[in-house]
This record gives structure tokens, sequence and C-alpha cells, in this order.
């Protein structure tokens, strides 16, 4: 049994185009678990926004699945209700990306920075934040990091449009490749690009592994 650093992962559903991004997710759980961490899963407990088919790339009208519950299968079993979390039993948190993290912790997939943060994503934010603890961020999910606390320096790799959000939301970003990572030391942010730039999973999930890295050594 791993005595590491405790870090909350917050999945957003399953899949790219509706939920948490698979590679992604995965990168992120190879990391820390080469590096020895205790993994905890969250997601909300709510309906998607709307379900993607992921074969043709089309909203499938009518079908409903719940974030939490598809969440599960990236988790292989239970995934806590994020409403539930409490920030004490964890050292750190990290949000992998995926449009579920635009379209089920926010709303920023549809509003753009105009749009909110889930609030029970807002919430476990505020908490780790306020208790100093690191929150680690890749692809589109820094954004949205920066839509639930209105502040922090972080990347999402190179798009201007994203770039401009992040900045009208009250945060700052810096360009990196795929991968770099961002360190926000002030707020204890630790971004990467990942699928945000046009590049292979070895890359994607390098920078992952480099921010994982980051997260954890804020935690000692």
């Amino acid at each position: 049994m791993s005595t590491g650093p405790r870090v909350c992962v917050v999945l957003s559903g399953c899949g790219v185009f509706d939920g948490s991004e698979i590679h992604e997710s995965v990168a992120t759980l190879l990391a820390l678990s080469a590096a020895g961490a205790q993994v905890g899963f969250a997601a909300p407990d709510k309906d998607q926004a709307h379900v993607v088919n992921h074969q043709t790339g089309e909203v499938a009208e009518g079908e409903r699945r719940n974030v939490r519950v598809e969440a599960a299968r990236i988790a292989r079993g239970p995934v806590a209700d994020l409403a539930e979390v409490d920030v004490a039993d964890f050292d750190a948190l990290f949000l992998p990306g995926g449009f579920g993290a635009a379209k089920n912790l926010s709303s920023l997939a549809f509003e753009g920075p105009k749009g909110t943060a889930d609030p029970a994503l807002v919430k476990i934010a505020q908490d780790f934040h306020a208790a100093g603890k690191p929150i680690g961020a890749v692809c589109i999910a820094p954004a949205v990091l920066v839509m639930a606390l209105g502040k922090g320096h972080v990347t999402i790799g190179a798009d201007p449009g994203t770039a401009s959000a992040i900045e009208a939301m009250g945060g700052t970003h810096s360009t990196c490749a795929v991968t770099e990572i961002c360190v926000d030391t002030e707020n204890r942010f630790v971004t990467a690009p990942a699928y945000m730039l046009d590049a292979p999973v070895h890359e994607v999930a390098a920078g992952i592994s480099a921010a994982v890295g980051a997260v954890l050594e804020l935690c000692s």
C-alpha cells in the first residue's frame, strides 16, 4: 500500500468529446502511480451536458449519462461525489482535460468566459487553494480552474482564443510546448497543455508526467 501524497483526481465523465480525455486521465494515473502517490477519484453526480457519439462526433439526441457513473469507467470502480470531498483527506488536487471539463465541470464550452464553473468544483478548488494545497490541471482544465477561482497563471498551450478567455476571467497565460509546464508558485497551480496542442500521445504523457511531478514536489 502506497504511503505517498494523497491526490484527488477530478474526472468529468469518460471520453474526449463529452467527458474526461482518456489518454490524459491514464497518463495522469500512470505518473501518480510511478511516483508512489495515493489516488482518490471524484466527479459531480449529475447528468452530462450532452452525450456525444464518439464514432461520428455528433450529439446523441435524447441520450443521457451521469458524469459520476461514466467516470467510474476510468476509475475502474466507485467514484466519490465531488460535492462530498473533504480537503483534509488529500494533499493535492488534479484535473485531467477533455471536453467534459468545459461542459460538465463548467459551462466554458457553451458560454465562454461569461460562463460558470460547477458549484462543487468551485468549492473544492477554493478549499484546496485556501489550504495552500497544490492544484494540477492539464489541457482545457486550466481555463476551468481560472473560471472557478478567478485567478491563476496557467497554460493551455498556444490557442489564442482560450488564452484570451483566461485573461478575461482574471488569469494570465503563458505559451508552452506540449512537454513543458507552467508553475504558478504564488497560487500553487501546475498546468500543462496536453491535447490542447496537436501532439503524439507520448509527448502528451511526458508533459502530464512533468506536471504531476511538480504537483507532488509542492506537496512536500
